[in-house]
């Protein structure tokens, strides 16, 4: 049965349409970036025809192929089941019984790894100087790692010692803590970022990239002290979207390589991402006696049930008691 759109699309092209449609929904730009790839992947697998030509056994031979011979992570199938559903429901208009009837892949929860508190003392003992006050905050605020580099000026609160996490993981604003032993080191971060905003001004850089329409309702925004990057990148690039160079924060891949090199550094055997110092942050404040309600709001879950997973990373510490091996009494040989 078609379904109405909220608005016609003016684009032609469907992958154009596609991002249309992503932006009018107010999704983020990672997901318009995942799924516009997945309906491409998919467009290609059947031989460049129209998805409009395909229906069911198509969607359902596509993920097959990327479980049975690519392997891919069960969230990684979910996520293009996602797009494709996205793309009939809300670009090709309709809505047919097959859609409901196939199987969603299931995903089994898996134990994060954690890191002890000795283990991330050593991770930052041994990160690069310059990355070692985003990976505190990563840890010390229980922060992902692009809302970390997104912060600015305006999102730090000194006076209250909080910080204010905006447009996080599903369009949600919260309130997270503001680590004492981070407020020094944050003042000066902000003097160097202060330097390159003058410097900005000075050569008349354009500003930073702002959210939504806000550089329309505050035309000067962009190039004001409040909106500037806590953590800038150190050269401007040209903004395609903008038509202008801009500057941006400092890259995430940047710094994932720099908690790589100290992971090698610290003799750490476990494997780390900037996402094992939230998943320590999470854990530590559960084992301290937190209310998994309060550790739910810091983290910015909508369900407790996801916060629920650092409980069997508590649970596991019950194996490392002694076996009742070792309380067998000694035989004579």
């Amino acid at each position: 049965m078609p379904i109405r759109s909220d608005r016609p699309l003016r684009s032609t092209r469907l992958l154009d349409r596609l991002r249309e449609r992503i932006r009018y929904d107010h999704y983020s730009a990672r997901t318009e970036q995942a799924y516009v790839f997945w309906v491409r992947r998919f467009i290609r697998f059947h031989g460049l025809r129209h998805p409009q030509e395909l229906a069911g056994p198509e969607v359902e031979r596509f993920l097959s192929h990327l479980a049975n011979i690519e392997h891919v992570a069960p969230p990684t199938h979910r996520q293009a089941l996602a797009a494709l559903l996205y793309l009939y429901r809300r670009i090709i208009d309709v809505e047919l019984p097959w859609m409901n009837e196939i199987g969603r892949p299931r995903v089994q929860p898996n134990v994060p790894v954690v890191l002890s508190r000795e283990e991330v003392a050593r991770l930052l003992g041994a990160i690069d100087p310059e990355y070692r006050l985003i990976a505190s905050i990563l840890y010390g605020a229980g922060l992902r790692l692009l809302e970390c580099l997104t912060l600015r000026v305006k999102d730090l609160d000194f006076d209250r010692a909080v910080i204010v996490v905006r447009r996080a993981k599903g369009g949600k604003d919260r309130v997270v803590m503001f680590p004492p032993s981070v407020r020094e080191p944050l003042r000066e971060q902000l003097a160097k970022a202060r330097r390159l905003w003058a410097e900005d001004r000075a050569c008349g850089v354009a500003g930073v990239a702002l959210p939504d329409a806000i550089g329309r309702k505050y035309p000067r925004a962009a190039e004001s002290w409040a909106w500037y990057w806590v953590f800038p990148a150190k050269r401007t690039v040209f903004d395609p979207a903008a038509g202008i160079p801009q500057r941006f924060h400092l890259y995430a891949q940047s710094v994932g390589r720099a908690i790589t090199r100290a992971r090698k550094r610290a003799g750490l055997s476990k494997p780390v991402t900037a996402h094992t110092l939230r998943h320590s942050f999470a854990t530590h404040l559960l084992e301290s006696g937190m209310d998994i309600r309060r550790i739910q709001e810091l983290l910015g879950h909508s369900d407790v049930s996801t916060t629920m997973i650092y409980t069997h990373v508590i649970s596991s510490h019950v194996a490392s008691g002694q076996s009742p091996l070792e309380f067998l009494p000694e035989q004579s040989p």
